[in-house]
């Protein structure tokens, strides 16, 4: 049985909203955590091929001078590959760092094996009280240092990867868990907020 507590959680910066519109990955953060510990850290810029707009330079941080001497996306992903093996994944947000993780593999015809969770959705389920489920707020929500600047992918992975570890931690409380099966999380992912208390009960035979 694979925990929650053991994945690769990863933020992309990009040069927009889709690869579908011919975005592409500008830098790639990730944190391996395994077992509730964080074992290693994988960051990097790769150019995209075309200069970014200055929105996004301002939103990110991330200027064209800084990109223009990085690798290109092929190699930062061929390595970022190896970095996540067979591990599940998490993202805060996770069908946009999805999209663009599948767009980027498949140029390089790379497959990767683990399956994702989404922090944003499971955070929706957990702390329905809280005042929105940014990832900037429910660091605040939940009372976890942060220092630094958001919109950074590392940093932002970082956060994700603390922000992960208290909601398990606080599921396992709430619901008497002696651990959070990754299963579990996909389940409850897909589960109406009201039902997600009988969803852990009924299925708490297959991993209590």
């Amino acid at each position: 049985m694979s925990d929650a507590n053991t994945v690769v959680v990863l933020d992309f910066e990009t040069t927009g909203l889709s690869p579908d519109y011919g975005d592409r990955a500008i830098e790639i953060g990730a944190v391996k955590i395994n077992q509730g510990v964080v074992v290693d850290r994988f960051q990097g810029l790769m150019n995209p091929g075309k200069p970014i707009t200055g929105f996004i330079e301002n939103y990110t941080g991330i200027y064209n001078h800084m990109l223009k001497d990085a690798p290109p996306c092929a190699e930062v992903m061929q390595q970022f590959s190896e970095f996540i093996g067979d591990y599940n994944l998490v993202a805060h947000n996770a069908s946009f760092d999805k999209r663009f993780l599948d767009a980027e593999l498949a140029a390089i015809s790379q497959p990767y094996s683990g399956e994702f969770a989404c922090s944003m959705l499971m955070a929706r389920r957990i702390y329905q009280d809280a005042p929105n489920h940014k990832l900037s707020s429910l660091i605040h929500y939940r009372g976890i240092e942060s220092q630094g600047e958001f919109h950074r992918a590392l940093y932002d992975a970082e956060m994700t990867a603390k922000f992960w570890l208290v909601m398990l931690a606080d599921i396992e409380q709430q619901f008497a868990l002696p651990a959070v099966p990754f299963s579990l999380i996909q389940t409850l992912m897909k589960t109406p907020k009201q039902k997600i208390a009988r969803v852990i009960d009924n299925q708490r035979p297959c991993y209590g």
